[in-house]
């Protein structure tokens, strides 16, 4: 049944992707930013909604009171694509981290591109460190929130990656909270296979951490926590230990 329910999904998720790339790409460039946004957001909450009827998903949706009215820097884990899609509609106008080469996909990457997206090269870190610095600013500055993954890739439900810390300085630099949130995508929609599964999928927003006066390692310290402990709480397939954290236990405790 999954695999029937998936096949009818993909059908509606590549119509949806013409029907925008003809009446919404030709128009989106001539309208200012914001309105921009709301106009190929079209796309992502057809998308978000067909996910749910057609592959029987249902959402849980925490915390979205949460959210502070100015922007602010969202600190996401990475299952899958789903979030990148959910997540432009959680504070919108948002501008995304991501990998340039998502810009070379055929209609839906010419939409990324109207949408002011921080693309990186991943073969040059230092430059993309950089650039995520600089730009990333500048887009708060600029009255919009930024959307990064602090893991820097998918990461599979069990599994754990070291969180970079890229966003954590962007959001001390400008003086702007921290909004950590927390999710199960991957475990209805797997990064890995296109077959979908049915069941809850939960997304938990944080309550902002503020950066003014704290430092990008204690900031970032804070917000993995809190993003591990809501998907401990969440999270259908287990969750690794923290080898380091219970490293750092052992040795507090022997000093």
């Amino acid at each position: 049944m999954s695999v029937i329910r998936s096949i009818i999904f993909y059908i509606g998720y590549l119509m949806a992707m013409l029907v925008c790339g003809v009446l919404f790409l030709p128009p989106a460039p001539l309208l200012p930013l914001r309105s921009r946004y709301r106009l190929l957001n079209l796309y992502n909450h057809f998308i978000i909604a067909w996910f749910r009827i057609a592959c029987g998903v249902r959402y849980e949706i925490r915390g979205r009171e949460r959210l502070p009215d100015g922007p602010c820097v969202l600190l996401s884990n990475h299952q899958c694509e789903w979030e990148t899609v959910y997540l432009q509609l959680l504070k919108p106008p948002v501008c995304t981290v991501l990998k340039k080469e998502l810009l070379n996909i055929p209609i839906f990457g010419w939409g990324l591109r109207l949408l002011h997206p921080i693309a990186l090269d991943r073969s040059k870190p230092a430059r993309a460190m950089k650039q995520v610095l600089t730009q990333g600013k500048t887009r708060l500055e600029e009255g919009l929130s930024v959307l990064i993954f602090p893991e820097g890739t998918r990461v599979e439900p069990g599994q754990r990656r070291r969180y970079n810390k890229s966003g954590a300085v962007i959001a001390c630099r400008a003086g702007k909270p921290v909004v950590p949130v927390a999710h199960n995508a991957g475990e209805r929609w797997p990064g890995r296979h296109w077959v979908k599964h049915p069941g809850r999928l939960t997304l938990v927003v944080g309550e902002p951490i503020e950066t003014v006066g704290r430092s990008p390692e204690e900031v970032l310290a804070e917000t993995e926590a809190w993003i591990e402990a809501q998907l401990a709480e969440i999270s259908e397939v287990p969750r690794p230990r923290d080898d380091s954290a219970e490293a750092g236990a052992r040795e507090t405790a022997a000093s």
